[in-house]
């Protein structure tokens, strides 16, 4: 029943949402069309519902190359990749927002796992591939939340980062997101869109873990 019910709450604030922050839209686009590299939107594959491959949208924050630079798919904290609003729009999460019309189309749900790209989905298990996309991905989700510092975390790493990312927090957000499946529903979901906007203000703050005592705790 919870799917359903779901489905039309995102579908009704996804297009809310969207005519709300048309105003905000339209002076970034603007923006972004006279820096950079001149793109507005960037699209990129990434793995969705039952595992199957969909376009994600976001603004352009990155050269549009970045995928076969530096990194890769693993982002910095003062990544040279990144273009010169990028910064702004990545920290407070506003490049996220053009995933609201993958909401709509339904891509994509408000909250559940992030939609990673193929190469770091094939770093989990098996038993967290065949669970973590058994409900769409989400614009947001309880490893946004948990992992907020992810970009600080792998800067401050002593090992490289595409190790650090495979060997911590690639294990770590798997936990978190069976934990996601096994306690799916709406007061959960309610939960971690109100933490989400938290950790955006209050980028240090632990309250996730005792909203959610029972959530596996990080220990790097």
């Amino acid at each position: 029943m919870y799917p359903s019910i779901k489905r039309f709450f995102d579908f009704l604030a996804s297009a809310v949402v969207l005519l709300l922050l048309l105003p905000i839209f339209l002076p970034i686009a603007m923006l972004l069309r006279l820096t950079g590299e001149g793109a507005v939107i960037y699209l990129q594959e990434r793995v969705g519902l039952k595992n199957k491959i969909f376009n994600i949208w976001k603004f352009a924050t990155m050269l549009k190359n970045s995928p076969n630079l530096g990194t890769g798919d693993v982002t910095l904290k003062e990544d040279p990749r990144v273009l010169p609003m990028g910064k702004f729009l990545r920290k407070t999460k506003i490049n996220e927002l053009p995933q609201l019309v993958n909401i709509l189309r339904g891509d994509m749900s408000i909250v559940g796992a992030r939609p990673l790209m193929k190469v770091s989905f094939d770093s989990y298990n098996n038993q967290v591939k065949s669970l973590i996309y058994n409900t769409r991905p989400g614009l947001t989700g309880i490893g946004s939340v948990v992992f907020r510092d992810e970009e600080s975390l792998i800067d401050q790493s002593d090992i490289p980062p595409r190790e650090f990312y495979e060997k911590y927090i690639i294990p770590h957000k798997g936990e978190l997101e069976i934990w996601y499946q096994k306690n799916i529903s709406f007061g959960t979901d309610l939960l971690i869109i109100s933490l989400t906007v938290w950790v955006i203000l209050f980028s240090k703050s632990q309250l996730v873990y005792r909203i959610f005592p029972s959530l596996p705790k990080r220990h790097f």
